[in-house]
């Protein structure tokens, strides 16, 4: 196996992936001898493509999500059917093709890097919507004048800078994606 396998597999058990599985066309005895080493929960060993992607469409099948990582022409069927699959930079052309994330390292410490930051990534969206819609719903009655009866009124002036810092704060928030340390828990791992 590469170097550092069994450190990737992990910090994605520390990420809180689920099962974790080896699916290769080599044979059982090498494959046994892999999954031992690296500590995967399973194998499944002497697949042809096609059954590869069969058996990404069974566990599918089973209500779960499934995130499928390869490197070769014989993994691209898998790539193609997985939930999302994610191809090793260095892999073969047509695996980086089928890929839905393409991975620029050949480390599988990557692939968790990759769910942290997806993770990461749907947390700021979902704190930038709800900012937004926080915003909208007092700024625009607001602004519309529907508190006037109130004595509350906000200049259109005060209005189009609220709206300029709503936006930059939207902006702000999702450029903080590029300080995630999505590698500085892993030494936990080790």
């Amino acid at each position: 196996p590469r170097a550092n396998v069994r450190r990737a597999i992990n910090a994605l058990r520390y990420d809180g992936v689920g099962d974790i599985e080896l699916l290769t066309g080599d044979m059982a005895a090498q494959a046994q001898a892999v999954a031992e080493m690296v500590g995967v929960d399973g194998y499944q060993a002497q697949l042809l493509p096609e059954q590869k992607a069969e058996a990404v469409l069974k566990l599918q099948t089973q209500g779960n999500g499934v995130v499928m990582v390869g490197d070769g022409i014989n993994d691209a069927p898998a790539l193609v059917s997985a939930d999302v699959g994610m191809a090793i930079g260095a892999g073969t052309d047509i695996a980086i093709e089928s890929a839905d994330v393409v991975l620029m390292t050949g480390s599988l410490a990557a692939v968790s890097g990759a769910v942290e930051l997806s993770k990461a990534t749907i947390r700021n969206i979902r704190q930038n919507l709800f900012w937004a819609f926080f915003y909208n719903t007092i700024g625009i009655p607001l602004a519309a004048g529907a508190f006037v009866g109130l004595g509350l009124t906000l200049n259109p002036m005060f209005g189009a800078v609220a709206m300029s810092l709503s936006s930059f704060c939207v902006v702000t928030n999702a450029l903080r994606l590029n300080l995630a340390d999505i590698y500085g828990k892993r030494k936990k791992t080790e």
